[in-house]
């Protein structure tokens, strides 16, 4: 299952361009239309009320519609980020939904930009103990990857799933998993 994002966008088109069947679960319009074209790509686009702005859905309706899967592994976008709260967000219908799908996930990985590890965004997305891995690019601020070990997670590098995004302009990408 994949929350909205930048680089959820990316992971969802990396993991549909590796030419094997796959199914993609999602809150997300944009990350629907961005796949739709390949042939391998399985899209379930679950239902809610739309937010213009990101492409999402987000409310009851969703929360209703993700009850009916259970998935190994769900990947969420974030806002910011603070050391005492963990992962957060600017829009509590979103912030809600992702709740709503970590509900249904055996594991929760955040992806992000490590730009977004010095904003801190107005609600709550995830707290840490919730999170099992996080995968960001290197330039994540020392201070920040310091309050990730000191809440159990820890710092693996080299792990190169996300080949869009270090092709872009964050390269090599860490894993930091609890």
């Amino acid at each position: 299952m994949i929350e909205s994002g930048s680089c959820c966008a990316l992971l969802a088109s990396e993991l549909v361009s590796a030419k094997q069947n796959v199914t993609i679960i999602t809150n997300s319009a944009f990350i629907a239309d961005y796949i739709r074209k390949s042939p391998y790509a399985k899209i379930i686009l679950l239902g809610g009320e739309h937010q213009n702005e990101s492409q999402v859905m987000v409310g009851p309706i969703v929360r209703s519609c993700v009850q009916n899967f259970m998935v190994d592994k769900l990947f969420i976008g974030t806002d910011g980020f603070h050391p005492g709260l963990g992962f957060t967000g600017n829009d509590y219908a979103r912030a809600d939904t992702v709740r709503n799908m970590t509900m249904q996930a055996k594991h929760a990985c955040v992806i992000t930009e490590s730009h977004k590890f010095s904003r801190q965004g107005v609600v709550s997305l995830m707290s840490l103990w919730e999170i099992n891995a996080v995968i960001t690019d290197d330039k994540i601020p020392a201070e920040q990857l310091e309050s990730l070990k000191q809440n159990g997670v820890s710092k693996k590098s080299g792990w190169n799933l996300l080949r869009s995004i270090s092709e872009h302009k964050y390269s090599p990408l860490l894993i930091i998993s609890s």
